[in-house]
Formats: structure tokens, C-alpha cells, sequence
């Protein structure tokens, strides 16, 4: 196999935008420009989820406010899903719900209890404009959940109410990479 047809491989690592940054909050932006730009930000959100050994990926996690996000997901049989959504619209999610652990490369080193479905649809598109239906299971599922809030403008902790919010804002307050930032 060459290695340009391993995602990210020809991507380089982008710094991690981390909770407190605005562009977390900002719904992103359809992308409209279908070309060599957006394949790199592709091969980089790759590069950069493999560095920092996630499972999801993102554009607005690396300061980019587009409607773009990667995977390399297992779902509950460990069968692995990879690839990426541009555009992408939540069309299904249902089944039950299912609370679980949940973190997130922007709040490094964290986790909390999070409820989601256990089964979601995403359609969009894939770097060169063509049609894509992506069909998620268990954990794969709450990966497909947790990328497509990151565009419209949430993660995890917003999905948080109570005790298990405050118990995460605490850890935020004392995380290292909270305190240098």
C-alpha cells in the first residue's frame, strides 16, 4: 500500500484549539469550495487526530470554522469506520440512549458521563463533492454525535447538566493545559 493513500499521511499536525476558544462556539460555515485547500485541511485534521491518538476530528479543533469533520472509529463489534464528512447534516439519531464515557481532544485528558444515541445517520459529502451516507452504531455513533455538535457549535460539556457539569468544569479549572493556556 503507498502511503498517499493512508489519510494523513501527506497532512501536517495543526495545534488543537482547546475549550475557551471562541471559534468551539461558532456554528462553522458550509464549505462551497471544493478543491487542493480543502483536501489538505482533510489530510490535516487527519495527521493532527492520529498525533494526538483521537477517534474523531473536528475543522473548528484546529481553528478552522468549516463544516468538516474526520473518523477512525470502532463502533461496539470493533469494526472500524474511517473517513471524513464535509457538510455534513445529523439526519438521524435515535435508539436508545446510552450514557457513557466521553472526551474530547479539546478538553485534553478529560472524560465525563455523556448520554447519546446509540444509532445516528450523517449525510454529506465527501473532498471531491460526491454524495455520503454514513450509518453509525455504540461508540461509533457517539463519535458521529460528538463531531457534528463540534460544527454546529457545542462538545460534550454543554450536553452535561448538574453534578456531572460541575465535577467537569472543575477539572477544566485545574487542568494543566488550562492553566498555560
Amino acid at each position: 500500500m503507498r502511503n498517499s493513500s493512508i489519510p494523513g499521511t501527506r497532512g501536517r499536525v495543526r495545534p488543537l484549539t482547546l475549550l475557551g476558544d471562541p471559534v468551539l462556539y461558532t456554528p462553522c460555515a458550509e464549505v462551497t469550495a471544493f478543491g487542493p485547500q480543502l483536501a489538505e485541511l482533510v489530510q490535516d485534521l487527519f495527521a493532527t487526530m492520529y498525533a494526538a491518538r483521537g477517534v474523531g476530528l473536528a475543522a473548528n479543533q484546529v481553528g478552522e470554522s468549516l463544516r468538516v469533520f474526520v473518523y477512525d472509529c470502532p463502533d461496539d463489534d470493533d469494526v472500524r469506520h474511517l473517513g471524513h464528512v464535509v457538510n455534513p447534516r445529523l439526519v438521524e439519531a435515535d435508539g436508545v440512549v446510552v450514557r457513557g464515557p466521553e472526551g474530547c481532544l479539546s478538553l485534553p485528558g478529560l472524560e465525563a458521563g455523556t448520554e447519546r444515541y446509540d444509532h445516528a445517520v450523517v449525510e454529506g459529502f465527501t473532498v471531491t463533492g460526491e454524495p455520503v451516507t454514513v450509518h453509525g452504531t455504540g461508540f461509533f455513533a457517539r463519535c458521529l454525535q460528538h463531531e457534528y455538535d463540534h460544527l454546529e457549535g457545542l462538545v460534550y460539556a454543554d450536553r452535561l447538566g448538574g453534578l456531572r457539569h460541575r465535577r467537569l468544569m472543575r477539572q477544566v479549572a485545574r487542568a494543566p493545559w488550562r492553566r498555560s493556556g
